[in-house]
């Protein structure tokens, strides 16, 4: 597999200024974010309904603005904020202030329609809108840590990717406006999905008269080795995996294993009498869902 062309250059040749760049939102991951850009070239402004939570900005050479419209004068945006009606009110409020060529891009996780649906409003007047929701959570955006699913069109990606990479090592262009978040959400549905078979399996565990405690080491343990659910997401496609593709037997040779182990982990739950659907969920779907279906050969 090639590496992709955004995963390759951080740094896009160009001799325009640095941007001026504005936070909106100073919360458990819009005020970690944002303080990485403090010392940004081209100047940082910020601002949050909270006094207290903006004064650290001001006393480290930021600039703090008393209202959202006078963020409005940066050249690139960032909205950090709880839900999509903040969203709305946050870009209702910027739109009649910022300048053609601004960039408003919104970090936070909201309707996959959002963004798309603001990007087409705002358009004809010259104005970006994109979303770029974030994960990894508040350590890793203090750390530089983050990973940010951008969309937009490529020259807005380009341009916008310098600022961000302040903040995440890495950086990816979803797609168009609502790819980001769709991204997102797809990345997000793997971890409340993850979270919920955590769950069914300390059930399974207590129930079989086990320590959760110990439980939860060895699984943290061995997570941090193996990688989780992310080490089977190599894939380009979901089509099914023909024999002499270098997946074919190494995902052959886990769907044999996970069988196996969700047959025996099945047994054991009806001996005591604990039903587990997620379990049975996994060893329906888990042999299509590598892309090597059982056959008659097999």
């Amino acid at each position: 597999m090639n590496p992709r062309s955004d995963e390759i250059s951080d740094v896009v040749e160009d001799d325009a200024p640095d941007p001026r760049v504005g936070c909106i939102g100073l919360g458990s991951m819009g005020a970690p974010l944002a303080m990485r850009l403090v010392g940004w070239p081209g100047g940082l402004v910020v601002y949050d309904v909270r006094a207290e939570a903006a004064a650290p900005f001001g006393d480290a050479g930021a600039t703090v603005a008393a209202r959202v419209a006078d963020v409005a004068a940066a050249d690139l945006i960032s909205i950090t904020v709880l839900d999509d009606a903040q969203v709305r009110e946050v870009v209702a409020e910027l739109a009649g202030h910022v300048s053609a060529g601004t960039v408003i891009a919104i970090h936070s996780t909201i309707a996959d329609g959002t963004a798309a649906e603001l990007a087409d409003r705002l358009a004809p007047n010259g104005i970006h809108v994109i979303d770029a929701p974030v994960s990894g959570g508040s350590a890793a955006a203090v750390n530089g840590q983050l990973a940010t699913m951008v969309g937009a069109s490529r020259e807005v990606y380009d341009r916008v990717k310098p600022v961000f990479k302040q903040w995440a090592s890495l950086v990816i262009h979803a797609g168009e406006p609502g790819a980001g978040t769709r991204m997102k959400l797809a990345r997000n549905m793997l971890t409340f999905a993850a979270f919920a078979a955590a769950c069914e399996a300390m059930r399974l565990a207590e129930a079989a008269g086990l320590d959760l405690q110990a439980l939860g080491r060895v699984v943290r343990h061995t997570d941090a080795l193996t990688g989780g659910p992310g080490a089977i997401m190599i894939r380009d496609n979901m089509h099914e995996i023909e024999s002499g593709h270098w997946l074919y037997d190494m995902f052959t040779h886990t769907r044999g294993l996970g069988e196996k182990d969700l047959d025996l982990a099945v047994r054991l739950g009806n001996s005591l009498g604990l039903e587990l659907p997620l379990a049975h969920i996994a060893r329906r779907d888990l042999a299509d869902g590598l892309g090597v279906p059982h056959r008659t050969e097999d």
